[in-house]
């Protein structure tokens, strides 16, 4: 249980916090499986999967105020709420709460990652504002002490703090690292129009298991595991998988097109990012990802295609 807050506490923290801005960048996440289970008591989904943090950032810069205050430039602006329903809100809230500090910060996001794609941006930003905050603040929290404070902000927030690639499990927030030897795998980003809501996504699949028309969800991801380790990507193209694919392509049928034209492009494997409606692509190289981003633009099956690379650190100071 969290002290009272008193004055020289928070006069001691802002002496060992920053006194000028502090700047994160935190990356987006794909996941390479993504097996579904059952709903449980709690209304989230039982889940079993591989997150991957590729190279597509957000940055949040965090500067003292007298209040909390946040302002963005980029992807969403005009459609994101910079209000008490933002994630960066929330998660500057929960971190002064739980350290006993006014919630006191100029926040200013500058996005890239596209919104309710799949990549997780809302929690990239929010893992982003407990580093940003942390250190502002002079808080000086583990990562492992603000993945506790994250995980009540979103299912995909812990594993942004840390990056890399990570085995999720529970309904995502328990998240452990995959020890492999370092490989950098070469991931072309389909960006489409508009966004797809996750729990619309998840309705969906439910919807669709329940009609007899999904495929038998996918099993644990050992295979996953053991392709990573072999760092060879026609072997990891084999074993990509995503059970909400089959939901996003029911919700979104265009997406099928993308898919089509990302493998005819010579992607090694294509599949919807998370809940979708991204689709990624690996390829087996730098040359041939920014070939296949080529001709995907030029088919004009998505509003944007980016290279990106993996695995990649969680939200850091820079």
């Amino acid at each position: 249980m969290t002290e009272a807050w008193r004055p020289d506490d928070d006069d001691e923290r802002a002496r060992r916090g920053a006194s000028g801005p502090v700047k994160v960048r935190v990356p987006a996440k794909i996941n390479l499986h993504l097996g579904v289970g059952p709903l449980r008591p709690d209304g989230y989904h039982e889940l079993n999967t591989i997150y991957h943090a590729i190279a597509l950032h957000d940055e949040l810069t965090a500067r003292r105020g007298d209040t909390l205050t946040l302002t963005m430039e980029g992807e969403g602006t005009g459609e994101l709420a910079l209000d008490e329903e933002n994630l960066v809100i929330r998660a500057a809230r929960a971190l002064a709460e739980h350290v006993g500090v006014p919630a006191h910060a100029r926040l200013h996001l500058r996005k890239q990652i596209p919104l309710a794609a799949g990549l997780a941006g809302g929690s990239a930003d929010a893992a982003a504002a407990l580093v940003a905050c942390d250190t502002l603040w002079g808080t000086n929290l583990s990562r492992d002490q603000l993945a506790l404070i994250a995980a009540d902000l979103g299912s995909d927030v812990p594993f942004l703090l840390y990056g890399g690639t990570a085995l999720g499990t529970g309904r995502g927030e328990a998240v452990s690292p995959v020890l492999a030897r370092p490989t950098t795998w070469h991931w072309v980003v389909a960006v489409a129009d508009g966004g797809i809501s996750t729990p619309v996504a998840f309705r969906e699949l439910d919807r669709l298991r329940a009609d007899g028309a999904a495929p038998p969800p996918l099993t644990a991801a050992e295979g996953l595991l053991a392709a990573l380790r072999q760092r060879d990507p026609a072997v990891l193209a084999e074993n990509l998988g995503n059970d909400l694919q089959v939901a996003a392509l029911s919700l979104r049928p265009a997406l099928a097109a993308t898919l089509k034209a990302g493998e005819a492009a010579g992607a090694l494997a294509g599949m919807v990012s998370g809940s979708g409606p991204t689709c990624v692509f690996l390829a087996a190289d730098g040359p041939s990802a920014n070939r296949i981003a080529a001709e995907l633009e030029a088919a004009g099956v998505c509003r944007a295609a980016r290279t990106a690379t993996g695995a990649v650190p969680g939200a850091r100071v820079i």
